[in-house]
């Protein structure tokens, strides 16, 4: 967390760790999340990620696994935009993702509903490609993992999902 020591001068942007995070042109650049909360309501916000994944995988904010944080007692509308690749560049698939997910208490996640839309399918004849909601159990997280079957043995899939997550408390 950044302390503001003497007043901030932002001749040629603000930086992190010699990483510019704003930039000379007001610009919001080399962020991995983004949180948008009024400050009058502080039991609602939004927030906006990117994740990744590749071929079977469950899509992640880093190389560790880990997943979207949701808070316990609340209902949380996300949006994704999930995208893949193949290793040859000659089929992908693109959707967006509407769902909205409610969190115990005790921060188990559970999908309410689910809107799934393809915007583009090109997905080589024989394989099959999939994206669904992940639950393993684990407290107050959220993902979405993503699938390949059939097809060429070896070929890989890169995968990258952009997800908005609007959440209120009802505590």
């Amino acid at each position: 967390m950044a302390t503001n020591l003497t007043p901030l001068d932002s001749v040629g942007g603000f930086s992190v760790e010699n990483l510019t995070i704003l930039n000379e042109t007001k610009d919001l650049v080399n962020v991995n999340s983004l949180e948008i909360k009024n400050t009058n309501f502080s039991d609602k916000y939004s927030a906006s990620y990117v994740l990744s994944g590749n071929t079977t995988d469950v899509l992640s904010l880093d190389d560790q696994g880990a997943q979207i944080p949701i808070p316990s007692s609340s209902i949380n509308f996300i949006t994704s935009h999930i995208i893949g690749v193949n290793n040859l560049g000659t089929g992908h698939l693109s959707i967006k993702q509407e769902s909205v997910v409610s969190v115990d208490v005790g921060g188990s996640p559970t999908e309410l509903s689910n809107l799934l839309t393809t915007i583009k399918d090109s997905v080589p004849s024989g394989e099959t490609w999939t994206t669904e909601l992940f639950d393993t159990g684990a407290l107050n997280r959220f993902s979405y993992s993503v699938a390949k079957q059939g097809g060429t043995p070896g070929q890989t899939i890169k995968w990258v999902g952009y997800v908005q997550v609007i959440s209120i408390e009802w505590t």
